[in-house]
């Protein structure tokens, strides 16, 4: 009788915690989740295709007045252009659901990009979230850097300032520009997870 008690107990405790650890965070250091997504340039893209790369993930919302902040003044696609000259492959991710602030189509991804000057790799449409609850993504933007090797380097925000206004710009901390810098070094990135900011990622559910 308290052998089933104890495994009733068990069992219980299984079911409560089971559903924390499907949602736990990736862990700096640790590889990062694996992934497959519809590629707004067509196809498939998965992160095994691209091992023995650098890869940068950015959640993104084109009408989150943060995400249009970093995109009008030229910052993002400024930190597009850099880590591309530095073989590094950025992808956008958008986990809007389908008629959530912030959803598209792949032609409308690339013609958003295209009106910003915006030069990501590849847009993947994440539109059921799977990607992004995977990754614990939580706002627009926010960034994850990735090593070759498939291990996960940064998390976080894009810099220190959280604010919409884009004078806000000079005066922050970019994480992202730091990064890119100790990398092109060969060094270690110093500030491995910060606090990212900006409007909620809109899921589906």
């Amino acid at each position: 009788m308290l052998s089933q008690r104890l495994f009733g107990v068990f069992a219980l405790s299984f079911a409560l915690l089971a559903p924390l650890a499907v949602r736990a965070e990736p862990v700096v250091g640790q590889p990062a989740p694996a992934f497959t997504g519809a590629a707004a340039e067509g196809g498939a893209l998965s992160l095994a295709d691209l091992r023995g790369k650098t890869v940068i993930l950015e959640w993104t919302n084109h009408e989150c007045p943060f995400v249009q902040k970093h995109y009008e003044s030229g910052n993002i696609p400024k930190l597009q252009k850099q880590a591309a000259s530095q073989g590094i492959v950025w992808l956008q991710v958008i986990s809007s659901g389908t008629g959530k602030q912030g959803f598209v189509d792949a032609a409308a991804a690339k013609k958003l990009n295209q009106e910003r000057g915006a030069t990501p790799a590849n847009t993947i449409l994440d539109a059921n979230g799977s990607i992004g609850k995977l990754y614990g993504a939580t706002n627009t933007p926010h960034l994850f850097i990735i090593d070759p090797k498939g291990l996960l380097l940064y998390k976080g925000g894009i810099d220190s300032i959280a604010s919409a206004d884009k004078d806000d710009i000079a005066g922050a901390e970019n994480y992202i520009d730091s990064a890119l810098k100790e990398l092109a070094a060969g060094k270690p990135i110093s500030k491995a997870v910060t606090k990212p900011y900006g409007c909620t990622v809109k899921y589906a559910s």
